[in-house]
């Protein structure tokens, strides 16, 4: 499983280091076009609103993985033993409740209705739906990374904040 979790915040990195230059490319051209060349282009405008979606939810999913995300955790902190264990199975938990539900169940409501409706893209001419398919992306990854990290804490192999699957 650590090998697997290993690969996967390689290839996550790697996935959103591609996206994020991309969307860097993305707006250096737009801003070129409009002020140089007196001529904005439309696709990369749109194109860059939606890059800018993906590495964010993707980018989101990485940090849940690499145990970096916004957390308070002052609470934690302060407990030790038992309580400290199940306060951290707790929050992965709750990660899961979130991520199975608005991400995973959300989003692909999301994604299968905007698909099912043809809704596309001004600029593009893409559907909708493949632009909102990195929210279940994400949910699922984020699923994985919570079970890793409880799987984790019930063996009692390292405590959830120190948990840093970066080298295998």
């Amino acid at each position: 499983m650590k090998k697997f979790i290993f690969h996967l915040n390689q290839t996550l990195a790697t996935f959103t280091i591609c996206l994020s230059v991309f969307l860097v490319v993305c707006v250096v051209w737009q801003v070129l076009s409009r002020y140089i060349f007196s001529a904005p282009s439309t696709i990369t405008d749109e194109l860059s609103r939606y890059l800018f979606m993906w590495v964010a939810m993707i980018g989101a999913a990485y940090t849940t993985g690499q145990k970096r995300h916004l957390a308070i955790d002052l609470l934690v902190m302060k407990l030790s033993g038992k309580r400290k264990l199940l306060v951290e199975i707790f929050i992965q938990i709750a990660i899961t409740a979130f991520a199975v539900i608005v991400l995973i169940y959300g989003g692909s409501v999301l994604t299968i209705q905007t698909l099912a409706a043809g809704q596309l893209t001004p600029a593009l001419g893409i559907e909708m739906g493949y632009v909102y398919f990195c929210l279940p992306i994400t949910g699922i990854l984020m699923v994985i990374y919570s079970i890793y990290f409880m799987l984790l804490l019930v063996t009692k192999k390292q405590n959830s904040f120190d948990i840093f699957p970066e080298k295998c």
